[in-house]
């Protein structure tokens, strides 16, 4: 089986090799439990006209029409699975992606190539057609939807009166403003005639059954737990009910003073929409399977270390904040292990997840391309001398970080004097967020391509003993 991690060789063949062996070792097979295409293909199959997800069942003769919409960074696995499983039953797919894959194979969905972080036209027409699908709808029909982290931005569509360029405008200031994922969440989802739930609720209106699939990129959320069970608390996405609200939208914009910044079709629709512009709240009818979340890339891990017979710790599945102070932090744990022996003896593999972002206050010093992930491991490389044999692997878990073709970036002990050697300054990297480049010429940018999962951002930490 093809690994996961594409340039294996290459980003084990120097620096504290054992250590890097060890990390990408156990990335390598936390990727692989987590793909979605597999473990959608374990709960669901087709039993000639009846359809069996998990615990559920539907007879699909009983159906008009099936229908599959989806997006997200993870959706090229799940539609995949789903067009494989319903075959000639499905009468209609459409799948927004981020990155298509040459190895995908679909029958019967069609697939568009959408933007993220930034919405594009393509996702825009894209998302006009499921509208289009849902509209012609009715009671004798099925949707089902398979949805990842990323849709926010894949399946663009604003409300009358904001252009797709106001839309992308708006992401891009939300994006450099400092603000958490949930608040960046909050303006997008309202903004959007499919976000935040605004599908299923058009396709509730249309009164077709929907069934959801989805992978939870949302921190904070709990495990998964059994995958074959309906998910009774499933929340936000284009599908599922969504637990921002107008207030929090307004409250982002007075917190991080972006009305100034922002469009000002967005600032103007925002504030005087009223309730019926508010985005669901329920939907009790609707059929939820959960089948990744964020903790679950810890959990694992951590299963294969102790496998390995290396002791492992989830210091986190919350992880938020500045990633080059994450990477800071991360140093000063391996320093204290192997000092110390706190919070866990040394050799020890410390995990965390969650998502760091990174603010970029004036575009002007951008001078290439980079992500939060690589940040995170750039600084990891700067503060990690004093910690010998360290070795830290930082990545976006779909594959793709920032605006970069890089998942992330892996850097240990070694890495700071390697990039002197070698020409590379890491504090101008970080300070014209160009990591990308950095750890690039480094040897050391991460490159997996499509995943099959999205669970936002996944670090492996490896401290042998001093």
């Amino acid at each position: 089986m093809e690994r996961k991690i594409k340039n294996d060789e290459e980003l084990s063949g120097h620096g504290d090799r054992e250590s890097r062996r060890i990390v990408l070792d156990i990335t390598e097979a936390t990727l692989r439990h987590l793909d979605a295409y597999a473990r959608i293909k374990s709960i669901a199959r087709l039993d000639r006209d009846v359809l069996h997800i998990g615990t559920r069942s539907w007879d699909l003769s009983r159906k008009r029409h099936v229908y599959l919409v989806g997006a997200g960074k993870a959706c090229n696995a799940m539609a995949m699975a789903l067009d494989e499983i319903l075959g000639d039953r499905l009468a209609r797919g459409i799948a927004i992606v981020k990155v298509p894959d040459a190895a995908d194979v679909f029958r019967r969905t069609q697939v568009f190539v959408g933007g993220h972080p930034l919405p594009n036209e393509e996702g825009w027409r894209a998302s006009r057609k499921i509208l289009e699908m849902v509209d012609q709808a009715g009671p004798e029909d099925l949707f089902i939807g398979v949805i990842s982290g990323g849709s926010s931005a894949l399946m663009s569509c604003p409300v009358a009166g904001i252009s797709l360029q106001d839309e992308v405008d708006a992401t891009d200031v939300l994006l450099k403003s400092g603000a958490g994922i949930y608040e960046i969440n909050a303006i997008r989802r309202h903004i959007s005639q499919l976000n935040g739930g605004m599908l299923a609720q058009r396709i509730r209106a249309a009164g077709a059954e929907f069934i959801g699939l989805g992978i939870s990129d949302g921190v904070g959320n709990p495990p998964t737990g059994d995958i074959a069970e309906p998910f009774p608390d499933y929340a936000s996405t284009p599908i599922g009910p969504d637990r921002t609200t107008l207030e929090d939208a307004r409250n982002v914009i007075r917190h991080y003073d972006l009305a100034g910044r922002l469009p000002r079709s967005v600032v103007d629709y925002l504030a005087h929409a009223g309730p019926a512009q508010e985005t669901p709240k329920a939907f009790p009818g609707n059929t939820y399977f959960l089948i990744n979340s964020v903790p679950d890339s810890c959990i694992q891990a951590r299963k294969v270390a102790e496998g390995m017979g290396i002791p492992a710790v989830v210091l986190t599945s919350f992880l938020e904040g500045e990633s080059r102070d994450a990477g800071t932090f991360f140093a000063a744990i391996a320093r204290e292990v192997q000092a110390r022996g706190n919070p866990v003896q040394a050799p020890c593999v410390i995990l965390s997840c969650g998502e760091t972002t990174t603010r970029i206050p004036d575009s002007s010093l951008i001078a290439g391309h980079g992500g939060p992930s690589q940040e995170l491991a750039a600084s990891f490389a700067l503060a990690a001398a004093k910690a010998p044999g360290a070795c830290m692997l930082s990545i976006d878990s779909e594959g793709t970080d920032g605006t970069t073709p890089a998942a992330g970036g892996i850097t240990d002990s070694r890495s700071h004097a390697a990039a002197a050697e070698q020409g590379v300054d890491l504090h101008a990297a970080l300070r014209g967020h160009a990591t990308f480049e950095a750890l690039t010429r480094m040897g050391d940018a991460v490159h997996t391509g499509n995943t099959g999962t999205n669970l936002c951002d996944f670090n492996v930490l490896y401290i042998p003993a001093r």
